[in-house]
This record gives C-alpha cells, sequence and structure tokens, in this order.
C-alpha cells in the first residue's frame, strides 16, 4: 500500500443523517460488527519483522500471535495468483539470478510487470537478498523465491490457526489497467484460490480499486469486503467518478469516504491511510490523523469497522487507539501486541509450529 502524494489542505466534509448501524448492516447483508479482539493485522506478514510476503514471515506472525495475515496479490502472465504487493518487479527486493531457458526474451526479469512473467520465470528471482532499506529489524530470508496464494492459505491450514483470519488484497491498478491482469480475470482467480482453500471462512477482500470489490461480491457474496483508500484515489471535487471507486462518485456523497465506500456491496470494514504525511508520527509538527471520531462514529452507525493502514509508530498507535479504531495493519505486529498488552486488551491467540 502506498500513497502517491503528500496531501495538504485536506478538507473533510461532514457526512449527511445515516441510517441506524442494523439497518445499513441489513442493507449490506450482514450483522453489524462487534469485534471481540482488535484486529491486529501483520502486513505483508509483519515485514519489518522478516522478508515480506515469505511463508517465513506469515509463520512468525502465526506464532506471535495476529488476527490477521494481511498480503498482496498478483496475476502472473499463466493465470497464476503469487504474493506480492509490487505489479513490477522492484529491484530493492528481488534480483536476477539468470533466465529461465537461453535467449528468454523477457529476460532480466527484474523490472518487469509480473502480468507479464510466468511463474517459472519468476521463480529464479531471489527476492531475499538484502534486507529491505528502511526496515534495519527485519530477518532477511535468504534466497526467498515469490510463493503463491495457494500456499499462504496452506500454510495457516497446517498451523490449524483457525482463529487467524487473512484479508488478501487485489492488487488491481485501477489508474494504470494495462500494468496488472484485467480485473475479471484477477478477481476470479483470487476467488478460485480461496474458494478451494477449505478456509474461506477466513478470509476478507480489500482492494483500493473498489470496481474489484463489486467483481468479487458477485462471485462471493457471503465474503466480507474492505474499501481501502488513501483519500487521492476518492478524487473529491473533480468531475466524474475515479477510476478507483469502481463507478461511485465521491462529490455525489459530499466527498465522504465513509458513505462512498458504504455504497458498495458487501463491504464490511474501511480501511484507509492513518495519517498525512504517509509515515508520519503524532508528535510530527504539521501531522493529521485522516481517520478520526467522526469517521468512526459514522461508520459503526452504519455497521462498518475502521482499521487504517500501515502505522509502527508506538506513539501514532496508541493515539489511534484512544480513538477507537477497530484494528490497525502493522508492520509490526510485535510493537502492536505490546500495547495491546499494556492495556490488558484480549490478544490474539498464539499457536505453536506446526509438528512435521
Amino acid at each position: 500500500m502506498s500513497l502517491r502524494h503528500t496531501i495538504a489542505g485536506l478538507v473533510l466534509l461532514p457526512a449527511l443523517a445515516v441510517p441506524s448501524a442494523a439497518h445499513a448492516a441489513a442493507l449490506h447483508g450482514h450483522e453489524p460488527a462487534h469485534r471481540a479482539v482488535f484486529d491486529l493485522q501483520a502486513h505483508r506478514g509483519g515485514l519489518g519483522l522478516t522478508t515480506e510476503s515469505s511463508l517465513e514471515g506469515f509463520g512468525k506472525a502465526i506464532r506471535l500471535g495476529v488476527s490477521t495475515l494481511e498480503l498482496d496479490t498478483q496475476i502472473t502472465e499463466d493465470r497464476r495468483v503469487v504474493v506480492t504487493h509490487d505489479r513490477q518487479v522492484d529491484a530493492r527486493k528481488c534480483r536476477d539470478t539468470g533466465p529461465l531457458t537461453s535467449g528468454d526474451p523477457m529476460y532480466p526479469y527484474v523490472g518487469k510487470y509480473i502480468k507479464d512473467l510466468t511463474l517459472a520465470q519468476i521463480k529464479p528471482m531471489d527476492c531475499g537478498y538484502q534486507q529491505l532499506p528502511g526496515f534495519p529489524e527485519q530477518e532477511r530470508v535468504a534466497g526467498f523465491r515469490l510463493v503463491e496464494l495457494r500456499d499462504v492459505l496452506g500454510l495457516v491450514r497446517r498451523y490449524g490457526a483457525k482463529r487467524v483470519k487473512l484479508n488478501i488484497e487485489t492488487k488491481v491498478e485501477a489508474g494504470a489497467p494495462e500494468q496488472t491482469a484485467p480485473r475479471g480475470l484477477f478477481v476470479r482467480r483470487v476467488f478460485e484460490e480461496i474458494h478451494r482453500s477449505g478456509i474461506e471462512d477466513q478470509v476478507s477482500v480489500q482492494s483500493f480499486d473498489w470496481g474489484s470489490l463489486r467483481e468479487m461480491h458477485e462471485l462471493a457474496p457471503h465474503y466480507p469486503l474492505v474499501a481501502l483508500t488513501n483519500y487521492d484515489f476518492l478524487q473529491v471535487g473533480k468531475p466524474g467518478a475515479s477510476p478507483w471507486l469502481g463507478g461511485i462518485d465521491a462529490d455525489d456523497h459530499d466527498g465522504d469516504f465513509v458513505r462512498a465506500a458504504a455504497a458498495v456491496p458487501g463491504v464490511t470494514a474501511l480501511s484507509p491511510n492513518y495519517g498525512f504525511p504517509q509515515n508520519g508520527k503524532v508528535t510530527d509538527p504539521g501531522f493529521r490523523f485522516y481517520p478520526d471520531r467522526k469517521m468512526l462514529r459514522d461508520a459503526h452507525r452504519r455497521g462498518l469497522e475502521v482499521i487504517p493502514w500501515t502505522c509502527d509508530d508506538p506513539a501514532t498507535v496508541e493515539a489511534l487507539l484512544d480513538m477507537g479504531i477497530d484494528g490497525i495493519i502493522t508492520d509490526h505486529p510485535d510493537r502492536v501486541r505490546d500495547i495491546m498488552a499494556a492495556r490488558g486488551m484480549p490478544l490474539p491467540t498464539a499457536y505453536p509450529a506446526p509438528r512435521h
């Protein structure tokens, strides 16, 4: 998840009166959310602790004790669902080790779009060759090869982690659709992998591309959906509907994130960027939260949870908890778990490693 621009002069318009939570939830086909345990989500498996999107990282998060494994998906040229945040192979994370076949015209693979590479071409790349810059506590998984969604779903099954959820993002690039697999194909393949996993009742699907959420709802009306935004993608005050909102014009909802997202069938949670600038801290001059008490109040009245992304600073996490958020996506689930423990909050189950 990335915020493309530093946002200045953000003005959040007041929301209009909303129906009761029970009525709004009924319209969405679900009961109002009442989470017994704060939703601690390990971003890309907890990339502050382990090489992102690795089975080692997801396993470590399960053993630590998190509510949810958060992860991203892309679709390869041969329609395999791989777990990676990046639509274009990032040289900071992966390096080539050689072509799949002599004279492969797609080689080098680093820098290419995932949609243009087969799984066999992706697998030779070493995506654990260095520690990710900016994350000095990250344990490097040497020689890491990208994994498929089925591998992560299988890992959760092997742990017997029935209380662990998976929050799976369809990483469709609505602003540049030629850079990712077509939306219909993307959504269908993610659905197929989830459906055959045997643990689809542990899955929610999130996206910045609300058109993907609409298509997923048509395929699986019972899946909980999460509307992501970074505010920019709402395109408030601009003519026409944003390409990110699946045909919804935010201005028809007074530019209000809660009201706009609530119009997407199946949405049970909202996931905004936690503040501006991205990666800012509550102690920084000029820092502003995006979610505020009004957003939370309006969302909760509609039976929707608010789970901001992606916050690692303890003081900022504390301020968000004081605000009343329902969960948080973080690179450092260990830090947030410590805060939860200090506050006497119920902690997610920590599972032991499965016996082989």
